[in-house]
């Protein structure tokens, strides 16, 4: 699937999340042409140096319209926004649910079609009414977020990829990962999870793909060319 081998307009939401920085910085490096959407203008510097232009916007708060706004013309949308550590249960709904439906909502009618979201590790463990034990409040409300948002992206008519990666450290990237359809246990560096958005956007590889992410023996360029193509 050579078609996106070439110059894109990217749009990142949540742009200064760390994965979405690395992302950005390696998108740019490869002359593609990237904006990325935060909430706090206070981050505008810190992305501007990533080679990424940033876009002043809440999703929390926001309208289809406005989001198909910033969203014409583009050939990728990624979601990489999240409600991050500290927040309750309620912005988990919001954010990591309401945000990425609303994204996908304005790619599907801004035409976007390409479209890769960052999802979690360990959803099918509150899939129906199932609750780990182990499971607070909070981190049950995010995985039922994040799951919720997958559902939701599924039936929509994008060219869709979701990563989900393990338990994500910031060590430095190896750039050797075990990428594929099965969940395993284990845990990646951010960096090498952008890596691989990088490469799925690039290649156009993972289409209509859930796929799980750790560290492990395989080049990223590898394990995303082994992907199998579905039509």
């Amino acid at each position: 699937m050579l078609r996106y081998l070439r110059k894109m307009r990217i749009v990142i939401a949540g742009a200064h999340g760390q994965i979405a920085r690395e992302l950005g910085r390696l998108l740019a490096a490869r002359d593609h042409d990237v904006a990325g959407l935060i909430r706090n203008p206070d981050h505008a510097a810190d992305v501007e140096a990533d080679g990424v232009a940033p876009v002043v916007i809440d999703l929390e708060n926001s309208t289809a319209d406005d989001v198909i706004q910033v969203l014409t013309g583009a050939d990728a949308a990624v979601f990489a926004a999240g409600a991050g550590p500290g927040s309750g249960a309620a912005r988990k709904d919001s954010v990591d649910r309401g945000a990425a439906v609303l994204f996908a909502e304005g790619a599907e009618q801004a035409g976007v079609t390409r479209f890769v979201q960052i999802s979690a590790s360990g959803l099918d463990t509150v899939r129906g009414e199932d609750r780990p034990g182990s499971v607070d409040e909070v981190m049950y409300a995010y995985l039922v977020a994040k799951l919720a948002a997958e559902q939701d992206l599924i039936t929509r008519d994008l060219d869709w990829t979701i990563l989900r990666p393990g338990h994500l450290t910031n060590d430095q990237g190896t750039g050797l990962v075990e990428l594929g359809p099965a969940e395993e246990p284990g845990s990646i560096p951010r960096h090498d999870v952008a890596a691989v958005l990088a490469e799925l956007i690039n290649t156009g590889r993972g289409s209509r793909q859930v796929l799980s992410v750790v560290s492990g023996s395989t080049s990223i360029p590898s394990a995303v060319a082994a992907l199998p193509i579905t039509l």
